[in-house]
Parts: C-alpha cells; sequence; structure tokens
C-alpha cells in the first residue's frame, strides 16, 4: 500500500519575492519615462547625472536579484514534484479577487434590483 506523498508547500518568502518583483518593475518601468527628461534637464552637473545613473543601475540589479530568487523558489517547488496552485497566484496578483472569491462574493457583480428594498 503506497500513499501519495504530499505535495511540496511553496516556501513562504516565495510570494514575497514575487509581489515586490511585480512592484518594483513597475516602478522601474514607470519612472524610466521620465528619466530622459530629468537627464536633459541635469546635463550641466556631471556628477548628478552619474549618481541617476548608479541609481538606476542599481535598481536594476536589484529587479535582477529578485529574478534569480523568484527563478529559485518557483524550481524548488518544481523540483520536490509540487504545484502551485491558482489561488496562490491569485494571491500574489489580485489579494481582493481571491477576497472576495473566498467569502462567495463577487466584487464585480451589481447587487439586483429590488434586494435592498425589503
Amino acid at each position: 500500500m503506497t500513499e501519495d506523498p504530499l505535495p511540496a508547500p511553496v516556501p513562504r518568502w516565495l510570494a514575497l519575492v514575487l509581489k515586490s518583483d511585480r512592484a518594483g518593475s513597475s516602478w522601474y518601468v514607470g519612472t524610466g519615462f521620465f528619466f530622459a527628461p530629468v537627464l536633459a534637464v541635469l546635463a550641466p552637473w556631471p556628477e548628478i547625472r552619474t549618481l541617476l545613473w548608479v541609481l538606476v543601475a542599481l535598481a536594476g540589479l536589484w529587479l535582477g536579484l529578485l529574478g534569480i530568487a523568484m527563478a529559485t523558489g518557483l524550481a524548488l517547488v518544481l523540483r520536490a514534484g509540487g504545484e502551485i496552485s491558482e489561488d496562490y497566484w491569485r494571491s500574489v496578483l489580485d489579494h481582493r479577487s481571491t477576497v472576495y472569491r473566498n467569502e462567495g462574493r463577487c466584487p464585480r457583480r451589481l447587487p439586483e434590483r429590488g434586494a435592498a428594498d425589503g
């Protein structure tokens, strides 16, 4: 009699890494649109421009390290034969819909007419 092994748990730190990577990437791309005009304004001061480039490089390095940590966490789960559920991905990507779904309510459903009158 063989029992199925328990599914490999998803490391707790993986959710933090995934959320940090998502937020950091959106900030990195968003601030990139404002970077060129700022560089144009700061053209007369090479020290400040260099500092800005160093900040951009450090932010890129941080996102790269988050990407490595994310790949490592996902590889650990897959190597152990685990599977990451849809609920887990929803909790990382869209927390509000998970909360509503678990309570049995739909956040985008409008109340029915006459339901509040009773």
